[in-house]
Parts: structure tokens; C-alpha cells; sequence
């Protein structure tokens, strides 16, 4: 059976038209207001019937967030400092329409990229290209596929994850793109019914925030800006866009509210997004959603107080595509870039373009906030040498076709030519991206060493999942369907496949140059012919898989989010029919995320199982390369898949719970979701967070915790101290004639430009009433104590101990181990474990080696809500081994030593 997509708009379903000209729309300190979530379907976004959930205060419907402000000015901290003097020496150069058009998309389909910025020709820049995705060239051919996020996560391995993004970043590179949109930590997988979690990496934090760091590293060290997104609490594609939900029949009239306590944020979601800032991410974009009811892009506390000033964010915010709700607010509240630039796809007008320049001239908006946005831009661009690697752009994001509209938006009448030079920038990633997906695979099963396999005498592959789509592999828009194999999910994540190899064809490749059969039914309902082969079959390979997406996209009546954790396309009873008649079926799973296994795991004629996750591109040949041992697995679970959806404690909210208002989504778990939850609930899974099998066998032995000195104490005895005063770069003129569209100027239609239509200017706002107090301060500001340079503290990330274990190969074969810490704070509102340290070890059989790692002081901290700093923690206990039920090592860790 075909997967049948249900598409909207591409990216985004179309916004109305919510123009404010210079005005303060709804901010953070306005409530929503709506029916109790207790009479809702799905309360709470629990599962029904579920363990009571751990209800943080601050995480309950209508909940808000104070305000704050002003907006955070970049001070060039960290390793930003000369990228920021030459922005500044660039910005202190611009006009304000100048300044307005680097911070204003052109519109939807204006220009070739995805979105693109107004370009400064006096000053020979360049109009921005931002383009996705988080594993390829989004739009484009000759470019690559990588394995998904989710799937070098099951890697856990720090060099891999880099590697990955530099090979990305150099193709985005390659294409003429300026701004990489990913990676992705949020959705973090709260639920792991989410639709775009494989896009990230794992519900763990700490692996997150580490793969979030290495991507982001490769990314810009291959000469792009790397967007880190979606910020924050962007964990389902139901009701993210009240007007995407319209167009699936819902009738809401704003997007989902994420309501998270404070303690939460800081813990699970924020976490890992303070891992990439610390890495030097260049930009954030932010997300649909709402946060404790005000809207990611006009929030002036995830923006304005988390990420500017706590973090000390020192790039740019963008938001995500039509996610600005508001003009003045959004300014003020810390967006520095809108994408794509128009209010709603293809209206032609804007929240900033012209408006901005209004309200930089009437006073709503302090020329030093504009002065800030348009230094962020440019500090990013500098940090990653775009001055010295950018090349025109060579491709189109509207059409594969060589020449074309120039700016597809207006039509051929306003620029016809060259569009596609289709550039091949794959150099040799293949390569990398097999390796990838083959230690990615994760062994949960291997009776009897059923694999490797050798040279059976009848290889049988069955499923769909073995096969092609049988409308080629980009048949699919946005990959929106679930046919033949499964190497990436659906939506703007994804990217075009230069080619697909299939299981069944690398399977056919390995079987042939052994001289021996191989036969296929790739119809999981022909059942006749699949019992027929199977009861010959030396050899049973059953593929099955389960696919989620975007919002925009329903496929098969899954919207984005999954609505089971079950296999598509009957896939379990595939596995029935087959293992019922042949005793050596191995099962292949490709999968967005954890799927129920319980009804094939302890089958005894199942001999072995693989989670192969989406390995992009090389998908067949990478999965062939663990069935035939060339590769010997390595891989661990990203994830916990556990025995009933029920299990994972936290759920999707499926139906809206607030009338017509926003949805509440109450974040009640806390910091318990998955393996936090099970092991809260004391709930067994079915395979745990880390876990994964070998073709050997390891041992783990001799831990020991060794202080190390430091002479500083946390928090710091006294504050950090106070910013600089705002630096504004020249006066805007009042001229007002300056603004005007150029004589004889030939507009696009609905391209958005930064020009006023006339010189009546309309009056600024009373800011005793409309502006949010402390907005318009340029005065210096207090540092955080938990802030003061990018990621946080840099006391926070002093290594207090070095851990030390033995690991040696008992087994016969060469092998590869994950080894991993975990930590236990002893609190009673703390997780059983927290993942503190990994690391992918290469041991040869009957040979050891000594893993050492570090405790920094935020490993071994809780976030103090009174406080709002982080608070060490005493005689915090270690464990170490193979996987968060494999821990086979402890030790405690003694009292903080200080000199």
C-alpha cells in the first residue's frame, strides 16, 4: 500500500495577514485565556491511564513568563571579538535602509535560495542565502544526503558528528549558501511520537548538546553560518501554526503554547542549545510554537533573558518561516532576522521592510537595537570567513530547470536567465556518509551469533523497506510518503537523493560475488509468495519501517506526528508470517524514532534485530556492511523503546484543550521523559538509552575519581559586573525623502524592500502605554552570575574531576565500545541517571584500554530556581558501563575540593 500525502503550502501553510505598522502586539505579559486542560482529550499531553506525571510549578496552562528587557547588545565575548570589530567597522558604513534590508527577507520565491536577504550593492554585499536542511542541500541536485540526526547520535561519536557537519557545511558552501539551517535540538523528543525528532538527536541533553557542538563546529569550520533551531519547546508538529492546523480541520486561532517550568528549561531544552552557543553558533531560529503563551519569536524572555543574556548569545535570532507575529515587539524582544521577510507567502508585505524603517524613524525601535541586529548578522559572517569563502549562488530552490525566472515570485517579465549551473558538490561523502550509517546501526538482538552472516545457501529479503520507491526516490515532494527504503523522514528537513542504494540491491551485490541466491518479495501483502520463499529461506532479512515528518505534510493520516509507535504497513505481521515458518529471521528497522517490538522480540525464530535509524543516501550499502561484518556494530540507542506507548510518561496533545484559543501543552514531567521516566516509574523497557549489542564482548573494571584543584567557587561571591553602554553606529536622517523608492525604480511584485511609498511618517508609539518598560534602555546592564560569556558561566565548565575506567575486549573480534557515564545527584526531584560523558573506543580483542573523561562543574549541578544560577552538588554518585542499565561501575564523588 502507498503512503497518500496530504500536502500543504511547502514549509508552511499561508499566514493571514496580521500587519501592525510600527505597533506592540501581544508579548509575554499579556495571558491567554481559554477552558480548563482538564476537560481536554489527552490532558495535561499525558497518556491516559499513565503513572501521575511530575508536575513542576510554572509548567500549567496559561502559564506566562515575566518580561525583559532591553534586548541584549553583542559585546564581541568569548572568541567573537574579531568578528565583531569588523562588523562593526562594516555597520558603522550602512544606511538605515541598508541596515533594515540585511535584517529583512525579500519574500517568499524572491530570490533562488529559500530565503534570502536584501542585498547592499554600494557596499558589494551580497544578498544572504539561507537554505536547508540539517542533513543536505535542501532543493538542489548533485548534492548529498546524510544520515539523519537521530542516526549519528546512534554513532556516539564525537568525530563522526563533526565530520558529518563539515561535509554538509562544505556542500552548502559549495552551492553559494550562506547560512546552514541546522542542527536542530529542538524538537529534544519529548514524545517520541514527535514528527521531526529524527532531525535532532536524542531526548538526552548531554548527547544532544554534544552533537548539537561538533555539527555546529563542522558546519562553520567549512566556512558557513550554522543555524542552530528550533528554540524552544518545539516538541510536536500538531498545532505549532494556527493556520496549518485550520487546514487539517482544526479551529484554533493561535499556535501551541509549550508550558515550562523554569527549572526544566534550564535542565532539558536549554541545555543543549548552551552547547552550541558555546560551540560559536552563528545564528538561532527560533520557532512556531508558544512558550508559556507568548510566541518563540516575540518572547522576550527565551529570547531577550535566556539566550542573549544568560547564555550570551552573541550571533543572531532569525525567525523560522512566517513565524513573526508582530513588528515593533519582535524587535525589541531579540528577533534580529525575518524569514522569509513577508507577513504571510506571497502578500508582499511585511512586519519589518518599510515598517521597520518607520519605526526606526518614529522612535518605536532605538536605532541601537537595529545597530544590534545588523552587527549580529555581520559579526556571524565574519566568525566564519564568509568574507573569504562565499561563491555565487548556482542553484534554485523553485525548480531544477537550467534557466528560469530570476525572481520566481514576479514571474520571467522581471529577470529571465541562467539558474541551475547544477553544481556537484558531493566530493567523496559517500564514503562517510556509509560509514556513518553503518556504525550507526544498533544490534538489539543476536541469538546464537546468527549474525555475521556468511554464505548461506538462500538469502530471502522481504519488505518494502528492502526496496524502491516505486516513484523513484524523490517521488515524493519532500519525501512525503513511506515507500520502498526509508533513509530520511519528510519535510523542509530533508533533501534530494543523487541516488538511493536499496538493502535489497547491496544485498544482491554481496550475495552474487559469493556465488550464492538471492531471492525478494518487497509487498508486505503478498502474503502467498512471502510464505512460499520463506519456508525455503536459509535466511529470512524482513525490513519494516515508520516514518513521520513536518506539519505541512499528512501521510496517511499521520500529520507530522506519528499517531502510534507501531510499524507501517503491517510490518509486524510481516515479521509473523515470515518467522512462523523459517527460524532464522533477522529483522531490519528503519525508524524516525523507538517503535514497539514486543510482538517479535522474544520470538525465538527471530534470531537477530537491527535498528538501522535513517542512514541517508547509502542506506543499503551501510546496513550490508553490519549483516556481512565488515562492520563489526558499535551502535547505541539514542533513545529508550520501551514496552507500551504509555511508558514514556509524556504524550502529544493530539486535540485542542483550550477552546479556539492556543493549546496547552503542560510540560508536567519535568525532566523526566524517556529514560528519565522509566526509570522514575521503575518501568523496564524493552531496550534501554544506550544500549547495543557486538559481534564481541567487553569488560569494565577499575573505576576510580580523581579531584582536580581549582581556586574558584561557585556561584561566584560576587556579581560579574555591568555591560557597556549600547554602541549606536550614526543617526538616522529625518529626511524623510531619503527613504523613498530610487527614481525610475522597477519593483518585483510582493518583493519586499526596505523603502517608504511616501514621506508622511506615521507617529510613534506613547511608550508610557505601548512600550514594554526598560525597552528603549541603552544603558549598561548587570551581567548574570549565570552568564557573562557564551554558553554560560565559564566556571561552569571547569573540569572538578577526571574519571578513569578499564575496558577490555573479551571477546575473539576487533570491536568498538561506547562507554558512558552517568551521574545521580541523590535528590528527590532528580533523575535516577543523567548521561554525563561518552566516548566510541577502538579495542582489540583480548586488549584494554583506560577511558578517561572529566566532571565539569555543571555535570554536577542543579538548576536553582531562587537562586537562577546553578548550584553544585555534593557526594553526587558515578556509574559507568555500557549502557543506563549496564552500569556495572560506581563510585561517589567526594566533597568539592578547593584551593
Amino acid at each position: 500500500m502507498l503512503g497518500s500525502p496530504q500536502v500543504l503550502p511547502s514549509r508552511t501553510a499561508f499566514l493571514p495577514l496580521l500587519l501592525l505598522f510600527a505597533g506592540f502586539s501581544k508579548g509575554q505579559e499579556v495571558n491567554s485565556t481559554g477552558v480548563s486542560n482538564s476537560s481536554a482529550p489527552f490532558p495535561n499531553t499525558t497518556y491516559p491511564e499513565a503513572v501521575a506525571a511530575y508536575a513542576q510549578a510554572g509548567a500549567h496552562s496559561n502559564q506566562t513568563s515575566p518580561p525583559f528587557y532591553p534586548s541584549p547588545w553583542g559585546s564581541g565575548a568569548g572568541d567573537w571579538a574579531d568578528a565583531y570589530a569588523k562588523a562593526r567597522a562594516f555597520v558603522s558604513q550602512l544606511t538605515l535602509l541598508e541596515k533594515v534590508n540585511l535584517t529583512t527577507g525579500v519574500g517568499w520565491e524572491g530570490e533562488r535560495c529559500v530565503g534570502q536577504t536584501g542585498a547592499i550593492p554600494r557596499m558589494n554585499f551580497r544578498s544572504l542565502c539561507l537554505q536547508d536542511s540539517p542533513l543536505g542541500v535542501r532543493d538542489t541536485d548533485y548534492n548529498s544526503v546524510f544520515p539523519a540526526g537521530m542516526t549519528v547520535a546512534a554513532t556516539w561519536s564525537r568525530d563522526l558528528m563533526y565530520r558529518r557537519g563539515n561535509a554538509m557545511g562544505s556542500e552548502h558552501r559549495d552551492k553559494g549558501v550562506d547560512i546552514q539551517l541546522g542542527p536542530v535540538s529542538g524538537p529534544l523528543g519529548r514524545s517520541p511520537a514527535g514528527g521531526r525528532n529524527w532531525e535532532g538527536f536524542s531526548p538526552d541533553p548531554v548527547l544532544t548538546g554534544i552533537a548539537m557542538a561538533e555539527t555546529v563546529r563542522g558546519i562553520q569550520d567549512a566556512g558557513v553560518i550554522a543555524c542552530s533551531k528550533h528554540y524552544i519547546g518545539n516538541e510536536q508538529e500538531h498545532f505549532r501554526q494556527a493556520p496549518e492546523a485550520e487546514g487539517f480541520g482544526y479551529n484554533i486561532t493561535d499556535s501551541l503554547s509549550s508550558n515550562i517550568d523554569d527549572r526544566t528549561m534550564h535542565e532539558l531544552y536549554l541545555w543543549p542549545f548552551a552547547d552550541a552557543v558555546r560551540a560559536g553558533t552563528g545564528s538561532i531560529m527560533c520557532s512556531y510554537n508558544q512558550i508559556n503563551n507568548s510566541y518563540g519569536c516575540q518572547n522576550s524572555y527565551t529570547l531577550n533573558k535566556l539566550l542573549k543574556d544568560e547564555l550570551d548569545f552573541q550571533g543572531f535570532v532569525m525567525s523560522d518561516w512566517a513565524a513573526q507575529h508582530s513588528g515593533v515587539s519582535s524587535a525589541l524582544a531579540g528577533l534580529d532576522m525575518t524569514m522569509p521577510g513577508d507577513s504571510s507567502f506571497f502578500s508582499g508585505m511585511s512586519y519589518w521592510g518599510a515598517n521597520l524603517t518607520i519605526a526606526v524613524l518614529n522612535g518605536s525601535v532605538p536605532e541601537w537595537r537595529l545597530d544590534d541586529m545588523a552587527t549580529r548578522i555581520m559579526a556571524a559572517w565574519y566568525k566564519v570567513g564568509r568574507d573569504k569563502t562565499q561563491v555565487p549562488i548556482n542553484f534554485d530552490s523553485w525548480t531544477l530547470d537550467t534557466f528560469g525566472s530570476l525572481h520566481p515570485v514576479g514571474g520571467p517579465k522581471y529577470g529571465y536567465g541562467l539558474i541551475n549551473q547544477h553544481v556537484d558538490v558531493r566530493q567523496e561523502h559517500a564514503s562517510l556518509i556509509r560509514e556513518i550509517g553503518a556504525k550507526a546501526a544498533v544490534l538489539l538482538k543476536n541469538n546464537n551469533s546468527a549474525l555475521p552472516l556468511g554464505k548461506e545457501k538462500l538469502t530471502a529479503v522481504f519488505g518494502q523497506g528492502a526496496g524502491d520507491n516505486v516513484y523513484g526516490p524523490n517521488g515524493c515532494p519532500d519525501r512525503g510518503c513511506d515507500n520502498g527504503t526509508l533513509g530520511q523522514g519528510w519535510g523542509s528537513g530533508t533533501a534530494n537523493y543523487p541516488y538511493l542504494v536499496t538493502p535489497l540491491t547491496a544485498i544482491q551485490n554481496e550475495v552474487l560475488s559469493q556465488g550464492g541466491t538471492v531471492e525478494s518479495v518487497t509487498n508486505n501483502y503478498a502474503s502467498s509468495q512471502i510464505a512460499t520463499l520463506a519456508s525455503r529461506a536459509s535466511v529470512a532479512l524482513v525490513f519494516v519501517s515508520a516514518d513521520s515528518g513536518e506539519g505541512y505534510i499528512s501521510v496517511d493520516g499521520n500529520e507530522g506526528d506519528r499517531q502510534n509507535l507501531t510499524l507501517w504497513h503491517g510490518g509486524e505481521v510481516l515479521i509473523q508470517n515470515i518467522s512462523s515458518v523459517c527460524n532464522n529471521t533477522i529483522v531490519i528497522i528503519s525508524s524516525v524514532g523507538p517503535v514497539l517490538v514486543n510482538s517479535f522480540k522474544d520470538n525465538p525464530n527471530v534470531t537477530a534485530i537491527i535498528w538501522a535509524g535513517l542512514p541517508g543516501e547509502q542506506a543499503g550499502n551501510s546496513i550490508a556492511d553490519v549483516l556481512y561484518g565488515r562492520q563489526n556494530p558499535a551502535g547505541k540507542l539514542p533513545f529508550t523503546i520501551g514496552t507500551s506507548r504509555q511508558d514514556y510518561g509524556s504524550d502529544l496533545l493530539y486535540l485542542p484543550n483550550n477552546g479556539n484559543g492556543p493549546p496547552q501543552a503542560n510540560f508536567e514531567e519535568g525532566v523526566f521523559i524517556d529514560y528519565r521516566a522509566f526509570d522514575r516509574a521503575n518501568k523496564t523497557p524493552a531496550y534501554e538509552f544506550g544500549f547495543g549489542l557486538s559481534y564481541t564482548t567487553f569488560a569494565y573494571s577499575n573505576l576510580t575519581i580523581s579531584p582536580r584543584l581549582t581556586n574558584a567557587s561557585y556561584p561566584p561571591p560576587s556579581p560579574p559586573g555591568m555591560t557597556t553602554a549600547a554602541p549606536t553606529y550614526g543617526n538616522a536622517s529625518a529626511n524623510l525623502s531619503l527613504y523613498q523608492f530610487p527614481a525610475n525604480f522597477t519593483k518585483v511584485p510582493a518583493y519586499i524592500y526596505p523603502y517608504l511609498n511616501n514621506t508622511s511618517l506615521p507617529s510613534g508609539l506613547d511608550s508610557s502605554s505601548s512600550i514594554p518598560p526598560h525597552a528603549h534602555d541603552s544603558t549598561p546592564q548587570p551581567i548574570p552570575s549565570a552568564g557573562g560569556t557564551p554558553g554560560g558561566n565559564a566556571l561552569l565548565y571547569d573540569t572538578l574531576y577526571t574519571v578513569r575506567a578499564l575496558i577490555r575486549n573479551t571477546g575473539s573480534l576487533p570491536g568498538e565500545e561506547v562507554a558512558q557515564l552517568y551521574i545521580s545527584l541523590g535528590g528527590p526531584d532528580d533523575p535516577a541517571l543523567q548521561l554525563r560523558a561518552f566516548e566510541r573506543l577502538s579495542i582489540l580483542p583480548g586488549e584494554s584500554t583506560v577511558w578517561e573523561t572529566g566532571l565539569t562543574r555543571r555535570d554536577l549541578s542543579r538548576w536553582d530556581v531562587g537562586l537562577q544560577d546553578w548550584k553544585e552538588v555534593m557526594g553526587a554518585r558515578v556509574w559507568v558501563g555500557g549502557s543506563s542499565r549496564g552500569l556495572g561501575l560506581s563510585a561517589t564523588v567526594d566533597a568539592m575540593v578547593v584551593s
